[in-house]
Order: structure tokens, then C-alpha cells, then sequence
């Protein structure tokens, strides 16, 4: 778990990673983050989950992994060794505030039928980070974030999917393959590795 104390430095690769899943996500999420090091790129997820879960959810995660992981507030700036999960009440997304990238909360409609939805962070991430973005799908059931990828990818984004025999439910990545969002499929247990060597980090 990352010290409280600690401030992590802004990353200075500027490379930011998005990831969304669903039904078998919370499984997923914590297996693919337990493999980052304390000094990982800062992270966006959405997982869908009632707001009543989200917070106990980003505890539980900070006390398991060498990142710290919290549930996002809103006006938070984005910073390396953070991993920023969504609250079950709001869309996460990004907004740039005197050239730094900081989270924002949004309760608009739900997309996709969820709320915080998958493709509102990645069209978000397509749109503000473009080609310094990296995109992973995990498993879920559905189509969200399966159309926000393609923008991300159509901006210049690196994007995952993970493979169908390691999925819990194989529905938002192979919506995401099917419309070419995906450029490289992986199971979840080369995950971390693959996308850490991404950003030129190695696993724990």
C-alpha cells in the first residue's frame, strides 16, 4: 500500500492509462493492479458498481497493491503512482485546468445504461490525451466502452482487450475487437506485464 505521506511526482512520461470493465471486473481489476509497481502511470478506472460499493472497493485495493488507489472526488490532479477509480454515482472523466489534466465527476444520464460508463472516460481520454493514452477492456457484460476504445484508438491511443478465456463474461472486449478497438488481446494474467512495458515499468 502507498504510503499516505507520500506525494507521487507528476508522471513524466504524460502517458495516461484507462481501463474499464464490469461483471467479473472486480476480480480483474485487482489481479491486474496487484501486478503494478508503487511508481505506475496514473490510472483511470471504471468499474460498474453501485455507488455503496465503490469506495470500500478502492480501500480494499489500496491496502493490496503497492499503488495507491483511491476513489476519485473530483478536481483531483492526475498524478503517477495513483490509481483513480470511479464513484458508482458519476461519469469519470478528465478536464485540463491551467495545463494539468485533473479528474471530474459528472451525475449527466447514464450511457450504455451505467453511470459511471466506460465509453464517457475513454471518449474523454481520446479527446484530452489522445496518442499519450493507453486503453484496456476487461471482462464485462455489454457494449460500454467498446465504442469510446475505437476513439481512443483513432486517436492515437495503445489499446487492450483482455482474451476471452480468462474473461468472467466475454462481452465488452469482444464488442471492442468487433469494431477494431482492439490492438492487442491479452489474458489477464500477462496483463500488467504487457501494459507496464508500455509505459516502460516493470511488474511487481
Amino acid at each position: 500500500m502507498a504510503s499516505a505521506a507520500s506525494a507521487p511526482a507528476a508522471d513524466v512520461s504524460g502517458r495516461i492509462l484507462f481501463v474499464g470493465a464490469s461483471t467479473g471486473g472486480t476480480e480483474a481489476i485487482k489481479r491486474f493492479l496487484m501486478g503494478f509497481p508503487a511508481d505506475c502511470p496514473p490510472t483511470l478506472i471504471v468499474q460498474h458498481m453501485p455507488e455503496s460499493f465503490t469506495g470500500s472497493f478502492a480501500r480494499r485495493l489500496d491496502g493490496l497493491c503497492k499503488a495507491k488507489v483511491v476513489e476519485a472526488q473530483g478536481g483531483e490532479r492526475i498524478m503517477a503512482g495513483t490509481v483513480y477509480i470511479a464513484p458508482g454515482h458519476s461519469h469519470l472523466l478528465l478536464r485540463r485546468v491551467a495545463g494539468a489534466l485533473q479528474t471530474e465527476l459528472q451525475q449527466t444520464p447514464p450511457i450504455n445504461r451505467h453511470r459511471p460508463s466506460v465509453d464517457v472516460l475513454f471518449d474523454s481520454a481520446a479527446v484530452l490525451v489522445g496518442g499519450q493514452a493507453v486503453g484496456v477492456i476487461l471482462t464485462g457484460m455489454g457494449k460500454d466502452g467498446a465504442r469510446g476504445l475505437l476513439h481512443m484508438r483513432r486517436a492515437g491511443a495503445q489499446t487492450f482487450g483482455q482474451d476471452e478465456a480468462s474473461c468472467v463474461v466475454y462481452g465488452m472486449p469482444r464488442e471492442a475487437v468487433a469494431l477494431g478497438a482492439v490492438q492487442e488481446v491479452v489474458r489477464l494474467d500477462e496483463m500488467a506485464r504487457r501494459v507496464m512495458t508500455v509505459f516502460g515499468r516493470a511488474v511487481v
